[in-house]
């Protein structure tokens, strides 16, 4: 079976926008547990333009399903450049803290509107390797954000990660262009995901997945899980977030 982690950044967003808690963050996590989804998914920045320290933690203590916490943890929390952020206490630190049933690392840089790419693992990795020795140490799955790159995928594998996520952008931007270059870029992922299982790895996905693109990416091999969080708020204001979450279930379901 295939599970649905929503990732509620958005609405922390738009809650965000202006003073007071409306829409309010956790009221809307329940509400996505009460439709069926599998996990809650946040992506907290140093910025917390978003999803802010505290959420994580409330989220954390008002949840019984999955909880997976992504970002980047060789990012610093007080780069140059960055506004004042407050209490955000760092990535190691949320997760030392929370110990999350999963969590995924993501090679963005403080600065990006949102995460782009996949880990580049051809250099050093043992500062990354350290990270994911002491993750799971602590009882969280790994999980590292990765291209559909069968060399990055083998690499991926010796450094202890327990999953791979892969980062889905390419086959949606695919997909709007037609139906045959979308079947064309999935075969990348297809082959890119026989070779993580056979390393050892259990398979992931996310990033512009939607209701358009889902039904096909859903046979991918092995897929366990997928993130889904800017398309279901936007379908949501067509469809209410009832209805959408329902729609994103029945085709991962079918």
């Amino acid at each position: 079976m295939i599970s649905l982690s929503v990732n509620v950044n958005k609405i922390a967003l738009i809650r965000n926008s202006r003073p007071g808690n409306n829409p309010d963050l956790l009221a809307h996590v329940h509400r996505c547990i009460a439709s069926g989804v599998h996990g809650i998914t946040v992506h907290p920045r140093p910025d917390q333009r978003h999803i802010r320290a505290e959420d994580c933690y409330q989220i954390s203590e008002a949840i019984d399903l999955e909880f997976n916490i992504e970002g980047n943890p060789l990012a610093g929390a007080m780069a140059s450049g960055q506004p004042d952020v407050g209490d955000y206490p760092g990535f190691v630190k949320l997760i030392e803290d929370i110990k999350p049933a999963q969590c995924t690392l993501v090679p963005d840089s403080n600065e990006q509107l949102t995460s782009d790419h996949g880990f580049d693992l051809s250099g050093d990795n043992t500062q990354l390797k350290e990270l994911i020795s002491h993750f799971k140490a602590q009882g969280s799955r790994v999980s590292l954000f990765m291209d559909a790159d069968v060399r990055q995928i083998e690499r991926a594998a010796t450094i202890g990660a327990d999953r791979v996520e892969f980062y889905t952008g390419p086959y949606a931007d695919a997909c709007v262009h037609s139906p045959a270059a979308g079947a064309s870029v999935f075969n990348q992922y297809k082959k890119a995901a026989e070779v993580a299982i056979a390393n050892g790895l259990e398979v992931n996905a996310g990033h512009d997945l939607n209701l358009d693109n889902l039904g096909q990416f859903k046979h991918l091999p092995g897929l366990l899980e997928v993130s889904i969080g800017h398309a279901i708020v936007v379908d949501a204001l067509e469809y209410g977030i009832d209805e959408t979450l329902r729609k994103y279930l029945d085709v991962i379901a079918l």
